[in-house]
């Protein structure tokens, strides 16, 4: 294989823009007739170990250092390689050796979150030195990487859009260079890291305490804007914060950052009810403490920030009206100053996606944010907070963004039926539910819940069994289902020393076969440690779909229930192996099986199930 450094002049342009194809998506499908490109991406995958990385391996990677490797992989796009390296990923089969002839000037991604341990000082240097455009880089989990080779690296990557480093030793220095060095990032994640303190996150809005300084060892930091992030990603960061001083920085961060979109951060609720309360002299004694302007200052510049784009926004809309321009420029400005003056102060945060809220804070953020589409809430399981029971506490929270919300997530150890209300205002538009901690009873109301929510594409219910023995049969006729569901798990906790779950929930049986045999485009299955009898369920929704497209009792077009699916976890259940291969035999773009603790299931039938079919079987 020949090895030479590349030419300056060498440059590897991208296919046309209506050539290119996304492999990936490709990949994930289970096509009759193979693509040419997935063939050839599958062949060089499997040729990459017996050729080029032994040749590699063998003759020159501990022996060279090489800024550039020409060889078969320069002469694809950069998409390709991200393509490539993404498929060997998913198989297990990077290494060391591959991904240096991977590392390839056009490239644009580098995903290494599946193989953190690659990630070295070495590695690092290479990749500053040959991928100098890369766009998104993420490195969550490079536990080992020192946070000296991170900055170095972060220096030469100017052209960065998207960069995560969850769990990793990202500190405030990494911050600073980041700022200083990757004006163009727009995505930030650095959750889990535990060498980071939230006060360390305030430059991203060009806000440099005064004992801080610059990579450059300059303590002058006023001529940097601060960065244009959309999405920043900061739970779990820092050891021993004070509450005050946490709510205070995302306060600063919130006023000084107008673009974000997307925030997840400890210390968001009190953060906003700060805001809009306007208890500014509350953070005072941290300003001073951190050499930072008070944040009264702070909050005037953002309103008057915003003030000024909505006077520019409507001059663009009023364009039409050029003849009385100048006299309508002088109306707006002294109706800026007027408003100033009069107390006209209602500031609006753009955020979309929001995490870590409280009930009590969901009336301020919704003065603050009209514009919430995705919103993660922690109800704890109070009857009375400030007078008001947390049902009616929470749905008269979640009215605000009625119609418009998408994605919710509620972590809640009460009762299933104290979310119903919520649902109810917020369910008619969501796309996405998560149901986290969540108590059932047999009279728990599913049916309700998935009446209130008709477009869910994914629904995950992670719930404690019931305690009562008592049941009651639902009338099938009123059990309503979800035909746009992709993606469905309901898991049941469960005591480590109980061999089997106490199954006597008889009426949960219904709604699962309503579910299953009315969401024909599910992808991903996830029932694990169930309360009540599954192999049943899943023959008769088997034996259902053959008969509704039998008799012609629904849309020929549409697939059979179980048909599509890729994923499937039945841990902990009744489920026997007959079952099992019946929905291995009627989807043909299944992947992986985990039947683990099925105890329906022996080892010879596993065995055998393993040895017979294509399909990852899970049995232990």
């Amino acid at each position: 294989m020949p090895l030479f450094r590349a030419s300056a002049d060498h440059v590897v342009k991208d296919r046309p823009k209506w050539r290119k194809i996304r492999c990936s998506r490709v990949l994930e499908e289970d096509d009759s007739v193979p693509s040419l490109m997935q063939l050839c991406l599958l062949s060089l995958a499997d040729n990459m170990k017996k050729v080029w990385v032994k040749d590699y391996a063998d003759n020159y990677m501990d022996n060279y250092s090489f800024r550039h490797i020409m060889g078969p992989f320069n002469m694809l796009s950069g998409e390709l390689v991200e393509e490539l390296t993404s498929l060997l990923c998913s198989r297990k089969q990077l290494s060391r050796a591959a991904l240096h002839l991977l590392l390839v000037p056009q490239l644009r991604g580098l995903s290494l979150e599946r193989f953190p341990g690659l990630v070295t000082p070495a590695l690092c240097a290479i990749i500053a030195a040959r991928c100098q455009g890369l766009h998104n880089l993420n490195l969550s989990g490079a536990q080992q990487l020192p946070s000296k080779a991170l900055s170095d690296t972060l220096r030469c990557l100017p052209t960065l859009r998207s960069l995560s480093l969850s769990g990793t030793s990202c500190d405030g220095g990494i911050i600073r260079t980041v700022v200083f060095c990757c004006p163009l990032l727009r995505h930030l994640d650095v959750s889990g890291c535990h060498f980071l303190p939230p006060a360390a996150l305030l430059p991203l809005g060009a806000l440099f305490p005064s004992s801080k300084c610059s990579p450059s060892g300059s303590s002058s930091s006023t001529s940097v804007a601060p960065l244009a992030l959309c999405s920043l990603l900061a739970l779990d960061i820092g050891f021993g914060e004070q509450e005050g001083d946490l709510a205070a920085v995302v306060a600063y961060l919130l006023l000084s950052m107008p673009h974000l979109e997307r925030l997840a951060v400890e210390g968001l609720s009190q953060a906003c009810r700060l805001i809009q309360r306007r208890y500014f002299t509350q953070v005072d004694l941290f300003a001073f403490r951190e050499g930072l302007p008070r944040l009264e200052e702070v909050w005037r510049e953002r309103r008057r920030l915003q003030h000024t784009d909505s006077w520019k926004t409507r001059r663009v809309e009023a364009q039409d009206g050029y003849e009385s321009e100048s006299e309508d420029d002088e109306k707006d400005c002294s109706q800026n100053v007027t408003n100033e003056k009069s107390g006209d102060d209602h500031i609006t945060l753009r955020l979309r996606d929001v995490k870590d809220l409280t009930c009590e804070s969901l009336d301020s953020f919704g003065c603050l944010c009209p514009n919430i589409t995705s919103i993660s809430v922690n109800a704890e399981d109070e009857e009375d907070i400030g007078g008001r029971s947390l049902p009616t506490l929470l749905a008269t929270g979640l009215q605000s963004w009625s119609g418009q919300l998408r994605s919710l997530s509620v972590h809640h150890q009460g009762p299933l039926l104290d979310l119903l209300p919520a649902l109810q205002v917020s369910g008619s538009s969501l796309v996405s539910l998560t149901l986290e901690g969540v108590r059932t009873n047999p009279h728990a109301p599913l049916p309700e819940l998935i009446r209130a929510c008709p477009k869910l594409k994914v629904l995950l219910i992670s719930a404690e069994p019931p305690a009562s023995l008592l049941d009651q049969e639902p009338d099938e006729r009123e059990l309503p289902s979800l035909p746009n569901l992709c993606s469905l798990t309901l898991n049941f906790s469960y005591e480590h020393k109980q061999m089997r779950p106490l199954m006597y929930w008889m009426s949960l049986m219904k709604v699962i076969r309503c579910l299953l045999s009315g969401s024909p485009l599910l992808q991903r299955l996830s029932l694990v440690s169930l309360p009540c009898p599954l192999n049943n369920v899943l023959q008769r929704v088997l034996c259902y779909g053959d008969r509704h497209h039998r008799f012609g009792a629904s849309d020929p077009s549409l697939p059979k229930a179980l048909e599509r699916v890729q994923h499937l976890d039945l841990q902990r259940t009744d489920v026997k192996m007959t079952t099992v291969k019946n929905i291995i035999q009627r989807s043909k773009r299944l992947k992986c099986v985990d039947l683990s603790c099925c105890w329906q299931i022996s080892h010879q039938e596993w065995a055998d199930c393993k040895r017979l079919s294509t399909v990852r079987v899970v049995w232990v």
